[in-house]
């Protein structure tokens, strides 16, 4: 093995190696209990998976708007959107649990297609249409819960959402693993099997690299695009629905700065922005290794400024990497 192929695998599975570091360091610096390390607690490392699950579903989607070149700032309003949906459809309106997630997946599905046809069609820029699409979806949920939150009780009466709702935020397997983050595992190995073997991955990794030659070359440009936006709006959506059975509520101001954690997973985990390079599996180890970190120094009370501060300098770590890595 050449000095060159070393480097470009430390470079490729940046994310990965990124997250043992962090993973070895929670574990030296964690506080002890009666000689026991609270880190790596069953309880602790479950609420650090569920914690993840929510930023990880919104990460998978924005991966692929990353790697087409684009950047989709309008999720964390699309998940306080779906957030309210979920409860005011069965609490309010009476709608059954599927009818209800359904029609909110929908909302997010169309919602993301939109956003993709005003960039592909219009030429609009990506960042200018889903920051307004940002203002648009937290307008509509403020609009749909009357500017409140909506509290799900679970029960047969009136105001009441169905207890099989309830079920998405349970644990299984003997309790240790919570449901939320089951979904998450199957979102992001649906999408890592997906961009390995579908003829469309191609198509999207031709449109980052460069969308000029894709196009002359007979890749369908828009339908990638609309595409590419409309599974970033519906795992969104998804999200918006494991959060509000995660904490009983549908509130218009959930999902406040979920984005910009969404976008910084996938930057840590080695996706360009500039696009045509980049994989769901280092997003998967990018948002575990912000969840991890965010615990130990959670676990260790540090003042939650200092939280930013640190955070943003692994981001920009991060992002420097990217610079120095060799081209492919």
């Amino acid at each position: 093995m050449t000095k060159n192929s070393v480097v470009a695998t430390l470079f490729r599975f940046q994310s990965v190696f990124g997250l043992l570091a962090v993973v070895v360091a929670a574990i030296i610096f964690s506080p002890r209990k009666n000689g026991a390390i609270l880190f790596v607690s069953a309880d602790n490392l479950a609420n650090v998976v569920r914690a993840v699950s929510e930023i990880g579903i919104i990460a998978v989607g924005m991966t692929f708007v990353i790697l087409i070149g684009g950047i989709d700032l309008s999720v964390g309003a699309m998940l306080g959107l779906a957030a309210v949906g979920s409860a005011v459809l069965m609490v309010e309106s009476d709608w059954g649990f599927l009818p209800s997630v359904l029609l909110v997946l929908v909302i997010g599905l169309v919602f993301g297609a939109l956003q993709g046809a005003a960039t592909a069609m219009i030429g609009i820029q990506s960042f200018i249409v889903t920051l307004a699409g940002l203002q648009i979806a937290r307008g509509l949920a403020r609009i749909w819960s009357d500017g409140q939150g909506v509290a799900i009780a679970y029960g047969d009466g009136p105001n009441e959402a169905p207890a099989s709702f309830a079920l998405l935020g349970e644990r299984t397997f003997g309790g240790l693993v919570p449901i939320p983050v089951l979904i998450f595992a199957v979102v992001a190995v649906a999408a890592i099997v997906f961009l390995r073997v579908s003829a469309f991955s191609r198509h999207l990794y031709a449109v980052g690299g460069n969308e000029k030659a894709a196009r002359l070359s007979g890749v369908p440009v828009v339908r990638v695009k609309v595409a590419v936006f409309a599974i970033c709006g519906l795992l969104a959506a998804l999200a918006g629905i494991v959060h509000a059975v995660q904490l009983n509520q549908g509130s218009p101001n959930d999902g406040i700065g979920y984005e910009l954690d969404a976008i910084a997973a996938v930057v840590i985990g080695g996706t360009s922005l500039a696009g045509g390079r980049g994989s769901v599996a280092g997003t998967v180890a990018g948002a575990l290794l912000l969840g991890v970190l965010n615990n130990i120094l959670a676990l260790n009370n540090i003042d939650s400024n200092i939280q930013l501060l640190i955070k943003g300098l692994v981001i920009v770590a991060a992002a420097a990497l990217q610079r120095l890595r060799p081209a492919s």
